[in-house]
């Protein structure tokens, strides 16, 4: 296999842990509200909402809260934004460690760019995960998220200055579930592997790295 990218960039949520949009959809369910609700409020003025400044921790939890339930009754509807905060604690998915693993064990320089509410800690379901990375860069640290431009240019510098390489963003592979955040990195020269489906998506990184990963489709 040839390689066409020799770095690697991962986000968290919906890539190596599982995607709170169930969980969004479950708790809409529960409390009578319209499917695809909070993804919507989310996607609504997304450099200036709740959501947003929460990423960048412009609000804390409280501000955040207030601000996200407002946005909520705007759209004419009454939402407990502690339910919407509980869903975002996805369990790992062990497929993608393992290729994570499998990368690193190859040589691979390895990143983390994730949009969070605070930083990570590394104990409970992450334990050992955020040591395999050379970089990890957080919303919450940088005050700047995905989709923002400025947050890639920080992700590919910290894992250059970490690793001593010279990549270039034509060298990496970046892996989101979304395509809001895939779109930037693309623009930049990334190669972007859409996460809908782990073993699909891992099909495409065994090619990009030119590595058999494990859990990937034949």
């Amino acid at each position: 296999m040839t390689a066409t990218v020799s770095a690697v960039v991962f986000d968290l949520g919906g890539v190596i842990t599982e995607s709170p949009m169930p969980a969004f959809a479950a708790y809409e369910a529960e409390a009578g509200l319209p499917d695809g609700l909070i993804r919507r409020l989310n996607s609504t003025n997304p450099d200036a909402n709740a959501w947003a400044r929460y990423e960048r921790n412009e609000l804390d939890v409280e501000g955040f809260v207030d601000t996200f339930e407002a946005e909520a009754l705007a759209a004419g509807h009454r939402v407990d934004a502690r339910r919407v905060l509980a869903a975002l604690s996805g369990e790992v998915r062990p497929e993608m460690v393992e290729a994570v693993r499998s990368l690193r064990a190859a040589g691979l320089p390895l990143g983390m760019l994730s949009n969070n509410v605070a930083p990570m800690e590394r104990t409970g379901r992450l334990a050992g995960l955020l040591d395999l990375f050379d970089a990890v860069v957080e919303s919450s640290l940088e005050g700047v998220r995905k989709p923002e431009p400025e947050i890639y240019r920080r992700a590919l510098a910290r894992l250059n200055e970490a690793t001593g390489r010279d990549l270039a963003f034509a060298d990496c592979a970046y892996l989101d579930d979304l395509g809001i955040n895939l779109k930037p990195a693309r623009a930049l020269g990334m190669h972007t592997i859409k996460v809908a489906d782990p073993a699909d998506a891992l099909a495409e990184l065994s090619a990009l790295v030119g590595l058999p990963l494990a859990g990937a489709r034949a």
